[in-house]
C-alpha cells in the first residue's frame, strides 16, 4: 500500500506524540505504514508512506536516485547567473550536491495559504523556483539556495518520482494500492 500525504507546515514526520507540534497521527488513520523519507517540520508537500519495507527503502535511500521536485519561494530575484552553481553542484561544506535542474516559475496554481504566513519585506521581492534533485540530504534545498545567496522562505515538495501532490488537498492523503 502507498499513501500520498500533502503535509502541512509545522507537522512532524512521526506518528508518536510530539510535545510542540502535530504529527502524522493527527492526519493519517492507517495502521502499520511508515514514511519513506522525511520532510522537515518547516517544509510542506508530498510525503510518501507505505507498509512495504523494500519500497520504503527504494524511495528514501539516496543510492536509488529517486527524482524529487520542490517548489522553493526564495528571498530576492535571482538571475540565471545566480542559479548557475546549482546546475553544476554546490559545495555545502559536508558534501557537494549533485547537479540540480532549476528554473524560475510563477507562483504555483492552487497554492494553499501557509499558516503562519512567511515573513515578507516590502523592499525585498520573492521568487518561486522549481528545483529538481535526485538526492535528498538533510535540509539540502534550503542549504543550496542559501549558499547561492537566496534563502528559502517556503519549501514545498511537489513530487517524488511518478507521485505528486496534484489533486491532494493540504492535510489530506490519497491511498494507492499499486507499487512503483
Amino acid at each position: 500500500m502507498i499513501i500520498l500525504f500533502n503535509k502541512p507546515f509545522n507537522v512532524v514526520c512521526q506518528f508518536s506524540a510530539h510535545e510542540k507540534h502535530p504529527t502524522l497521527k493527527n492526519f493519517i488513520d492507517v495502521p502499520n505504514v511508515y514514511a519513506a523519507g522525511r520532510l522537515d517540520t518547516d517544509s510542506e508537500g508530498l510525503l510518501i508512506l507505505t507498509d512495504d519495507g523494500a519500497l520504503q527503502h527504494r524511495l528514501s535511500h539516496p543510492k536509488h536516485k529517486e527524482v524529487k521536485i520542490y517548489w522553493a519561494q526564495v528571498e530576492g530575484s535571482p538571475l540565471d547567473s545566480d542559479l548557475a552553481p546549482l546546475l553544476t553542484g554546490v559545495d555545502l561544506g559536508d558534501f557537494v550536491t549533485k547537479p540540480a535542474k532549476v528554473r524560475v516559475i510563477d507562483e504555483p496554481e492552487n497554492l494553499w495559504p501557509r499558516v503562519p504566513p512567511i515573513r515578507e519585506r516590502k523592499a525585498i521581492p520573492t521568487t518561486w523556483l522549481e528545483i529538481t534533485i535526485a538526492e535528498g540530504k538533510n535540509r539540502q534545498v534550503r542549504r543550496m539556495t542559501a549558499k547561492v545567496g537566496f534563502p528559502t522562505l517556503r519549501l514545498i515538495r511537489q513530487a517524488i518520482g511518478p507521485y505528486s501532490i496534484d489533486d491532494i488537498a493540504l492535510g489530506q492523503y490519497q491511498k494507492l494500492t499499486s507499487d512503483i
